[in-house]
């Protein structure tokens, strides 16, 4: 029988009592590299654009951030920084910044190869648009409970 997972909250503790936001800072130094950088950068943006963010650590250590709900998560690989909006298909994307998770129905992704640049004004109206997509939903599931 599989034990299931619990998603641990930035005010909640790890195994070694560190909080979701050091356990990200962590995983941006073991990077130590242009992906590291890239990491710290977007999360910079992420809390530009929205300074209510909630930092996570889920799934065996991936960074999330959410307002209302996931935003999205920062995956790192060997070739790319992977930026995942939980409900990017629903998103309006003038600028054209998801490259990856097309065919999907829910989410959509932004790859970052090194030496790629940020379009950083389009970055944050995406993360505000899906803060606002959160907090709508939240607001109609509370509308209907009533």
């Amino acid at each position: 029988m599989k034990k299931a997972v619990t998603a641990r909250k930035s005010s909640a503790k790890d195994a070694d009592g560190a909080s979701a936001s050091k356990l990200i800072d962590g995983r941006i130094r073991e990077l130590g590299d242009w992906r590291g950088e890239m990491l710290a950068r977007i999360r910079g943006l992420i809390r530009e654009a929205d300074p209510e963010v909630v930092e996570e650590w889920k799934w065996r250590g991936v960074p999330v951030w959410e307002h209302d709900g996931i935003i999205c998560t920062g995956e790192t690989y060997k070739e790319v920084v992977k930026m995942t909006f939980a409900k990017g298909a629903a998103l309006d994307d003038p600028a054209g910044l998801f490259n990856s998770s097309l065919d999907g129905n829910v989410r959509r992704a932004i790859d970052i190869r090194e030496g790629e640049r940020i379009n950083e004004k389009a970055l944050k109206a995406l993360i505000r648009a899906a803060v606002a997509l959160n907090g709508s939903k939240r607001k109609l599931a509370a509308k209907r409970s009533t």
